[in-house]
C-alpha cells in the first residue's frame, strides 16, 4: 500500500512550521530587516535582529555559538539541559503559582512538535548556557510568534544576550505575515523579567486574564500576565505569494500599556531569568 501523502499546508504559519531549520532561518531569520519596521513612535525599542551563529560576551570576551533546532531534533542531553535551566531559574515562580511546578507537564510542553529552540552554547565546553523557544501559532485566533521560554545562566544576564534572543522573535514575526505581534506569558512574581519586557516594548495583551470575583465576594488575582509586542512591516520581506504579501502588509500598531519609551538598547539590560510558563 502506497504511503499516504501529507496534506499540503494551507496557511503561511503552517508552511513555516513545516520548514526545516535551515529553511526557517533563510526565510524568517536571515532576511535583513531595517529600522523602518519599528513602531514610528518608539524607534529606540527592541528592533528585529538578523540571525547570527556566534556571539561574544562584551565584558569577558567568552565566545558562544548560537543554533536553531526543532524540538524533535534536540538530543536528550540538550533537552535535559534546557529543562534543568528552566528549573534552576524559575522553580520558585512555579511553586508560588496556582499550578505549582509540574515537571512531567513541562517536559511534554517542551517536546511540542512545532517548537523551535535557539540554543546558546559555550564555545569551549559546548554546554548550553542560555536558550529561548518560539513557535508561530494562533492564540485565541490571533496569528503570533509565541515566546515559550527564555532563560539565561547568571553570568549572561545583563550582557545584552537577552535582547539579542528576543530580537530573533521580533525578526520572525516581522518576516512572517500575517503575524503582527510577539506574545509571551510571564509570572507576576518575576519582577526582573517584567521590567525587561516592558523596556523592550511589551505590554499587557487584551487577552490577559483579570481578577476573578466569586459569588462569595472573594477576589482571586491571576499569578501571570500575557504580554505582547506589536510588530510593523513597512514592506513585504518574505517569499510568500505577492498577492498574499500585499494582503497582510500593515501600517502602525499602537502599544498596550504599560510601556517605557525611554529605554535605549545600547545600555546594559537586566535580562530575565525566565520569560514564562509557556502557554499552559
Amino acid at each position: 500500500m502506497a504511503p499516504k501523502r501529507q496534506r499540503a499546508p494551507t496557511s503561511p504559519i503552517e508552511r513555516a512550521n513545516r520548514q526545516t531549520d535551515k529553511e526557517f532561518i533563510a526565510n524568517y531569520l536571515q532576511p535583513s530587516v531595517t529600522s523602518s519596521t519599528l513602531h514610528p513612535s518608539s524607534p529606540a525599542q527592541l528592533p528585529p535582529k538578523p540571525w547570527t551563529t556566534e556571539w561574544s560576551h562584551p565584558k569577558t570576551g567568552t565566545k558562544y555559538t548560537i543554533s536553531l533546532v526543532q524540538s524533535g531534533k534536540l538530543s536528550e542531553e540538550e533537552l535535559k539541559a534546557c529543562f534543568d535551566l528552566i528549573k534552576e531559574t524559575s522553580y520558585d515562580d512555579y511553586q508560588n503559582s496556582k499550578d505549582k511546578w509540574q515537571p512531567r507537564k513541562k517536559m511534554e510542553e517542551m517536546r511540542s512538535p512545532d517548537l523551535r529552540y535557539v540554543l546558546v552554547k559555550d564555545g569551549s565546553s559546548g554546554s548550553i548556557r542560555a536558550f529561548t523557544s518560539l513557535m508561530p501559532t494562533y492564540e485565541e485566533g490571533q496569528p503570533v510568534v509565541y515566546c515559550y521560554e527564555i532563560h539565561l545562566k547568571p553570568e549572561l544576564q545583563g550582557s545584552g544576550l537577552g535582547s539579542l534572543l528576543m530580537g530573533f522573535h521580533v525578526t520572525v514575526a516581522t518576516n512572517l505575515p500575517p503575524i503582527t505581534k510577539v506574545m509571551l506569558t510571564c509570572f507576576l512574581s518575576n519582577k526582573r523579567a517584567l521590567g525587561f519586557y516592558k523596556r523592550h516594548g511589551f505590554g499587557t495583551d487584551d487577552i490577559s486574564p483579570g481578577p476573578r470575583k466569586f459569588r462569595s465576594g472573594k477576589v482571586v488575582m491571576p499569578d501571570y500576565v500575557i504580554m505582547s509586542k506589536p510588530v510593523v512591516r513597512s514592506a513585504p520581506l518574505t517569499k510568500d505569494k505577492p498577492s498574499e504579501r500585499k494582503r497582510f502588509q500593515t501600517d502602525a500598531f499602537g502599544y498596550h500599556s504599560p510601556k517605557d519609551k525611554n529605554h535605549k538598547d545600547e545600555r546594559p539590560d537586566l535580562e530575565p531569568s525566565t520569560s514564562s510558563d509557556g502557554k499552559s
